[in-house]
């Protein structure tokens, strides 16, 4: 029989079967894992078979993945952890305050979901608490994203603004929603689909950040066609399995430059005739995102090192 992973607790899995039928399975001891070095072989999105073994729903094999998402394991350094699998898009979440979502995080992320394919589409949350010196974060952040070709909304989930025009983007769409802990993830899901009915928590007062109310990565079936994805809080995306070489390509603005540099494995840091280099200075390539390139080459390097 065929499902999909709407669930993983550990051993134990949800799975939702073909036939819209919620089941607990687990992994079938000879079943031959991905030999991608990843603390979850089987992730929310990928879809299995089953098999019954002594009563119990085994899987017994996880289909081809159209895509996935993952990043550095924060338990392993060596491994990866898979957040979900066969994605449409994601919808990254940030807020200007309480907590800050920082261009580090978002880029980390968007790279990574430039390698796998995966579209992604900023939702700026929390419109109706934002303060002026919110506004002015939020306006810097508009620009930088806007003008590279990236999809930006503007939402809150508590007065309702913006959230038709995601509902309308996430029609027979799988989606899932990444953040940080207390960017209003499940907050969201509910706004638009009131039956969800999702735990919710507050932001702590004293640190301004948010509090995990997602324990486990859980798809559930949107009431106007689709699904969504809501994952636990993310404090620190770490890319992995990236070669520096390659980074350059997942940035919009310095693929389009590539060609116009001198050396075709220019690093863009302080070679001659670099374009990259050259955009930094005319203001096609943001200093912001220039420095979160320069930051993730730095790790990737100091990943070797272990």
């Amino acid at each position: 029989m065929r499902a999909r992973i709407i669930k993983s607790t550990g051993i134990w899995y949800k799975v939702l079967s073909d036939k819209q039928e919620e089941i607990q399975a687990r992994i079938k001891g000879a079943m031959r894992l991905d030999e991608l070095k990843t603390t979850n072989p089987v992730a929310v999105g990928d879809y299995v078979r089953l098999e019954q073994e002594n009563g119990d729903w085994m899987i017994a094999e996880i289909e081809k993945r159209h895509n996935y998402i993952l990043r550095k394991s924060p338990a392993k350094k060596v491994h990866s952890h898979i957040l979900a699998s066969n994605i449409d898009q994601a919808f990254v979440l940030v807020t200007s305050s309480k907590p800050r979502t920082s261009t580090g995080f978002i880029d980390r992320f968007l790279i990574t979901a430039e390698a796998y394919h995966i579209p992604s589409i900023l939702i700026f949350n929390k419109q109706d608490v934002l303060s002026e010196k919110d506004k002015i974060i939020q306006e810097k952040y508009l620009k930088i994203y806007e003008d590279i070709g990236y999809e930006c909304h503007l939402v809150s989930s508590i007065t309702g603004a913006g959230v038709s025009e995601l509902k309308a983007l996430m029609a027979n769409k799988t989606t899932l929603l990444i953040g940080h802990s207390g960017v209003g993830k499940s907050t969201l899901a509910n706004a638009i689909d009131k039956d969800l009915n999702l735990k919710t928590g507050e932001v702590s007062a004293k640190h301004e950040k948010g509090k995990h109310t997602t324990t486990f990565a859980e798809m559930f079936t949107l009431k106007f066609g689709g699904s969504v994805i809501d994952i636990p809080g993310i404090k620190e995306f770490g890319v992995f399995g990236f070669e520096k070489e390659e980074i350059s390509h997942y940035f919009p603005e310095m693929r389009n430059l590539l060609p116009e540099c001198k050396f075709n494995n220019c690093k863009h840091i302080n070679e001659p005739q670099c374009a990259v280099l050259k955009g930094l200075e005319s203001g096609e390539v943001s200093e912001e995102r220039y420095k979160n390139y320069l930051n993730i080459l730095f790790e990737i390097e100091e990943e070797k090192t272990y």
